[in-house]
């Protein structure tokens, strides 16, 4: 009984703390997320306060973040528009890994670590945060923008891209080698075409089966659903997260919308959980090394990141300050990093690799929303209008007679 009232205690004071955290990083304009991260520093291993008792649940509540994360995501789109979202922004996903992947990738060769190091930092740098993102384009009004399904376009692919490139990590850090993350990719490859498939055809049978008359019946068939699907697909070694992901899919109509309505509080909570568990699982004394490393690979590839939504939008037809607005906006990453890097923690790979992802990760999620709003202020509205004006064609003037 003593173990289960110190979990209580630990538990219900961490939860009231993450609550005023997220107020106050609200009431800033700030992303909760990097405030999770820091409270989860403060509470582990080397923090000021860490948790005895509550360490396996935070564990367990950590999964179950990622897993809602993916659903909620999955739950956004449907088949049949993410495979139109393939087809149309595929080029500007095949721009946007080049240019964040690649020098993710070669930082860590740079490092002095291996391949393996490599193909996850590469992940880290590639992915854009789409919660953070789709709430930072909520917060600035521009859901409506012209930029903004362009921005939505780059986020599906990269979303799509971790269905593949999850279990592929996942196979090769378990020590497997290539051949058996090639497998694994194999699996990914026919059970995410599979889903599609199935969701394209059958989708709206799947979603007749699960009332929404129902909330409390709704709640516990798709959350039942989720959990189980994802754990076959951990199974499977294909990741849980990609299973959540491909049930949200698959998941349509009336079911989807109403699915997202309930499942969002118990998002939110996990959610923040896992983002702590995260922080417990980082030494804050690894940290101040890998500080300056962190912040050069978070300039570079937030700069990477601004040329992609150029390119993307430029692709799309759309003027200079759409492109500029699109770039800003792909800035910030977090949650799939924080899923690959958690992967490469549980693996053992290079110690530096989780201190240096946080650090990473709490630059750009901080950073990222603050640089969004430049496009706001005056004078980058008159630098850019300025700019487009130097670089428009000059009409021919018809001669006067």
């Amino acid at each position: 009984m003593h173990s289960t009232t110190i979990l209580l205690i630990e538990v219900g004071a961490l939860l009231f703390a993450l609550g005023m955290l997220g107020r106050i990083g609200r009431r800033f304009g700030l992303s909760p997320i990097p405030l999770y991260l820091l409270a989860g520093l403060a509470f582990g291993h080397g923090g000021f306060l860490p948790l005895s008792a509550s360490q396996e649940f935070i564990e367990v509540g950590a999964e179950i973040g990622v897993i809602l994360l993916l659903v909620m995501l999955g739950l956004e789109y449907s088949a049949s528009e993410l495979v139109g979202n393939l087809r149309s922004a595929a080029p500007a996903g095949v721009v946007d890994a080049v240019l964040n992947a690649l020098p993710g990738a070669g930082f860590a060769f740079l490092l002095g670590w291996g391949w393996e190091a490599a193909l996850v930092l590469a992940g880290i740098t590639w992915v854009s945060s789409s919660g953070v993102i789709a709430k930072v384009l909520g917060d600035l009004g521009r859901i409506g923008n012209r930029e903004t399904p362009v921005i939505l376009s780059v986020l599906v692919i990269e979303d799509l891209a971790m269905a593949f490139y999850l279990p592929l990590v996942t196979a090769v850090l378990a020590g497997v080698g290539l051949i058996g993350g090639l497998k694994a990719l194999a699996v990914a490859v026919l059970t995410v075409v599979a889903v599609l498939v199935v969701a394209i055809r059958y989708g709206h049978a799947i979603s007749s089966f699960i009332s929404v008359k129902d909330a409390e019946a709704l709640l516990l068939s798709v959350l039942g659903l989720t959990l189980f699907v994802a754990g076959v697909a951990a199974e499977l070694k294909v990741s849980a997260a990609v299973g959540a992901f491909l049930v949200g899919i698959a998941l349509s109509g009336p079911v989807a919308h109403h699915a997202t309505q309930i499942l969002s509080p118990l998002r939110d909570l996990f959610a923040a959980v896992f983002f702590v568990f995260f922080g417990l699982s980082t030494d804050p004394a690894a940290m101040p090394p890998v500080l300056l490393p962190a912040l050069g690979l978070a300039v570079l590839t937030m700069l990477t990141k601004v040329l992609t939504g150029v390119v993307a939008a430029r692709r799309a037809g759309i003027a200079l300050p759409g492109q500029v607005r699109a770039g800003l906006a792909l800035m910030p990453r977090g949650e799939f990093s924080i899923v690959i890097a958690g992967l490469a923690v549980a693996s053992g790979v290079e110690p530096e690799l989780a201190p240096l992802a946080t650090a990473y990760v709490l630059i750009t999620v901080v950073t990222g929303p603050m640089l969004a709003r430049l496009s706001d202020y005056a004078w980058f509205k008159a630098m850019i209008r300025k700019r487009t004006t130097v670089h428009r064609p000059v009409e021919a003037v018809p001669a006067v007679e």
